[in-house]
């Protein structure tokens, strides 16, 4: 492990340095063994590893390339490693969605083109005709946000809030069976989020998508208390 260690650590300079540069070939394994001065073992290893991590792209038969390491590879592993997160740190995951989410909204609200604010209105009117489908309506409260977070133009920020995204969909879910009007909360929200995009208002829309944050936060606060307090009666 320690040898494998090394060779993705030399790898990884390589590209760093710009001498393995996004969409490079990478030399043969023997011959790539030797200029780093690492068994072949342990570069393939390594090579295995980064593949894993989206930094190379093995083709059979071609060779082994650097990708693009465009954020939304690099970050995949994001929402993997997300989902095995525990149930107790799911108000962790809500937390870092409550620092990150509002600015992103707020920078939308600046860079947003008519046409994506159009695309989001429809989205809207598809979230209302959904009101009584909790999971449908999640369907499209997701793609509300990841549309939002879309006209950001900021890829690595879309990738992370998309990996966050996914681990509190079961949580919003459950809260629309459970809550009878959640689903109308849920829109006015929306459409309060909407309202400022539309207005280009920067700040009230981050003070807008702040609220809505902070519903599904305290709820979810709420439901976590109680279970404790009814494990501690058992």
């Amino acid at each position: 492990m320690a040898l494998t260690d090394e060779a993705i650590t030399k790898i990884r300079n390589m590209i760093r340095s710009g001498e393995l540069p996004p969409g490079t070939r990478l030399p043969p394994e023997q011959q790539l063994a030797a200029q780093i001065g690492l068994s072949r073992s342990g570069v393939r290893e390594a090579v295995k590893a980064l593949e894993m991590a989206r930094v190379l792209d093995v083709r059979r038969g071609d060779g082994t390339y650097v990708t693009s390491l465009a954020p939304h590879l690099l970050l995949e592993g994001l929402r993997f490693a997300v989902e095995l997160l525990r149930d107790d740190t799911l108000l962790e995951v809500v937390e870092v969605r409550r620092l990150l989410e509002p600015a992103a909204t707020g920078l939308a609200a600046t860079r947003m083109s008519d046409a994506a604010l159009d695309e989001l209105g429809q989205i809207l009117e598809d979230m209302r005709a959904a009101a009584a489908d909790p999971e449908l309506l999640i369907q499209y409260d997701i793609a509300f946000h990841r549309t939002v977070i879309a006209a950001t133009g900021n890829e690595t920020l879309t990738s992370l809030l998309d990996g966050l995204s996914d681990r509190t969909v079961r949580a919003r879910v459950w809260r629309g069976l459970i809550e009878a009007n959640s689903a109308h909360v849920t829109l006015d929200e929306h459409r309060a989020i909407y309202r400022a995009l539309r207005s280009r208002d920067q700040l009230l829309a981050q003070a807008s998508a702040l609220v809505h944050v902070n519903t599904s936060e305290s709820w979810l606060r709420a439901v976590l208390s109680e279970q404790s307090i009814d494990s501690s009666n058992i």
